[in-house]
Formats: C-alpha cells, sequence, structure tokens
C-alpha cells in the first residue's frame, strides 16, 4: 500500500498526515501511546477505503500546540483538518484514547459522520474497575499490558529502541496534559453522545487489561442503536494484535448500508 505523507497547518501547528487507498474516507485517530508509521490494519483498512491518518497534536511528527488541554481540542482540530481535506460524510475509526476523540466529534457534530468504529475506547469510566494508570508502571509495561499475548508485542515492537522509549515519554507527557484528572475519562460526555446519528460499532479484546469490559455496556447505552463485538485472545490495542479481524470487521460495518 502506498502513503502519502503531508503536513497541514491547522490551528498554529504542524499537523502530520499519512494518506492511503481510495473509496469511502475514514479518520483513523491512534492510541495514547501513539503510533508506529506502518501497520498492517492500516494497510488492510486501505484496500477497501479512504484511509487518514493524522499524528494528535504533540504526538510523533505532529507539532505540540501549549494551549491544548483536553481531548475535546483535539476533536476540534480533527474536525477543522476534514474542512480543509474538503472532506464529507467520513467514518471515524477510533482507537483506545483516539476512541475518545472520535467520540468527541461526534458530540459536537451529531450528524456530521457516517459510521463510528471504537475500539476499546477510553472517555468513559468504567462501571466496573478503573483504566489502568500509566504513570505508576514503566514506559515498556504500559504498551505491553496492552497485548493478550508478549508474541504479538514483539511482532509489533520487536527489541524496543531509545527512539521508541522516547515517543512512549512524549506521548504519556502528552496522555497527562489532555486527559489527567479525572484520568482517562469525561464526567459529562455520556451525556452528550444520545444525540449522536452514525451508527457505531464498538470492539473490546476479552483480555483487555487496560480498559475494563465493563466499559463497553456503558458506551453501549451511551450510543444509540450501537452494538458491541468481542474479539478472541485478544488485548487492549486489538487492531495491532488482531489486524485481520479488526479491519474486516470495521471495514464491513463503514461500508455495510
Amino acid at each position: 500500500m502506498s502513503w502519502t505523507q503531508t503536513t497541514k497547518s491547522i490551528a498554529g501547528l504542524k499537523l502530520h498526515v499519512s494518506r492511503g487507498g481510495s473509496g469511502a474516507p475514514v479518520l483513523v485517530l491512534h492510541h495514547d501511546i501513539g503510533t508506529p508509521d506502518s501497520l498492517p490494519f492500516y494497510d488492510l483498512l486501505a484496500q477497501r477505503c479512504d484511509v487518514v491518518i493524522p499524528h494528535h497534536p504533540g504526538w510523533g511528527k505532529s507539532e505540540r500546540p501549549a494551549w491544548m488541554r483536553h481531548p475535546r481540542d483535539i476533536a476540534a482540530i480533527y474536525g477543522w483538518l476534514l474542512a480543509d481535506l474538503g472532506l464529507t460524510g467520513v467514518s471515524l475509526v477510533g482507537l483506545g484514547f483516539g476512541g475518545w476523540v472520535a467520540a468527541e466529534m461526534a458530540s459536537q457534530a451529531p450528524a456530521a459522520y457516517r459510521k463510528l468504529v471504537l475500539v476499546s475506547p477510553m472517555g468513559i469510566k468504567p462501571p466496573e474497575g478503573d483504566i489502568a494508570d500509566q504513570a505508576i508502571v514503566s514506559y515498556i509495561d504500559y504498551p505491553r499490558s496492552g497485548f493478550h499475548a508478549e508474541a504479538a508485542f514483539r511482532k509489533v515492537y520487536g527489541d524496543v529502541s531509545t527512539d521508541q522509549l522516547e515517543a512512549w515519554d512524549i506521548a504519556r507527557e502528552m496522555s497527562f496534559r489532555t486527559a489527567w484528572k479525572p484520568y482517562m475519562y469525561s464526567p459529562t460526555l455520556p451525556h452528550l453522545l444520545g444525540g449522536v446519528r452514525a451508527p457505531a460499532l464498538i470492539l473490546w479484546g476479552d483480555d483487555n487489561r487496560i480498559v475494563p469490559f465493563s466499559a463497553a455496556a456503558a458506551w453501549h447505552a451511551a450510543l444509540p442503536g450501537s452494538e458491541v463485538k468481542t474479539l478472541q485472545s485478544c488485548g487492549h490495542f486489538a487492531e495491532m494484535e488482531q489486524p485481520d479481524q479488526a479491519a474486516r470487521l470495521a471495514a464491513d460495518f463503514i461500508l455495510s448500508n
């Protein structure tokens, strides 16, 4: 799959954007740990859709805005990005923290998006259990805990490099800047999702040790007409651990009538 890399000036910052594939437009929003430059999940999705993948402001290759303090700020930036790209009828695929951002986008413009695919989203307080606190574990142990199998973690990250550890350090700082109190959820978001018109698919790994499965029921209740599907032998980072299944489920849902 061929990908183009561009930089867009949005809200006074330089935003790194990858784009590949053709067909129905899809905006993919990455996890709180950032994203590798390439993933099989992205390539598989781009075989069937026009896929746009920005680096969140302050993560990866995007500039850090000193003023940004909430995922809602990131959501507004991405609404601006889609307007600049001239894209309408976009479906959103939100991964973990990116799922929270996608939900904020949908709450701000309830009729603007075609479909929502939320993969183990953060953003709503789990009715039982707590979202794992990355502040109390090492930079490598937090991402590792998001995989069901150690082999799956190593397939993506291999022998973790110093550059990768530094990227996780920066990602952690940005997570704390935007989602610290309360940690990784919004008390107001569940009340704002009832008007969302886009059908939603919620995917959850059956061995998610970062966001408890009880949160899936809360998301299902907050999003009218949503459905929940569980991926077996899978952790929090489902698109990295089960890329074939996650991409198939996402694309089938996005392209269905």
